[in-house]
């Protein structure tokens, strides 16, 4: 078994992080009338799902708080695919581009989810007194 010792060793948070950069990049070329609404939604719930994973991480000893950042970053997983569908549909983004990042976040939103159903793997124990 692989000891993990950093969010950023976790295969979700890579994931997550390089579709958050890929959706940078596509989104640089939207329209300027969508940089105020639809590039910065995009941006800042894909963002927020790493965000989420590492805060998670770093609340590893208070269970409730552990799920409470993993429930945040599937939420926003979610939030970033309506977004994603969005930019299909007002056509800044081509079908295939779509489809692959919808795909990543499906994979994301079920590890978080194998991760929340799983908490108590990941809880760091704390020493009694």
């Amino acid at each position: 078994m692989t000891v993990i010792s950093s969010y950023k060793e976790l295969d979700v948070f890579q994931r997550s992080m390089d579709a958050a950069m890929e959706i940078f990049k596509i989104t640089a070329k939207f329209p300027p009338e969508e940089r105020y609404s639809l590039v910065d939604q995009i941006r800042r719930s894909s963002r927020s799902v790493c965000a989420n994973l590492a805060e998670a991480w770093r609340k590893r000893r208070y269970r409730a708080a552990f799920i409470n950042k993993l429930s945040d970053a599937e939420t926003e997983a979610a939030e970033t695919q309506v977004w994603i569908e969005f930019s299909r549909r007002c056509g800044y983004l081509n079908d295939d581009d779509a489809k692959r990042l919808d795909e990543c976040y499906n994979h994301c939103i079920a590890q978080i989810i194998t991760m929340l159903e799983n908490a108590d793997k990941w809880i760091i124990k704390q020493k009694e007194s």
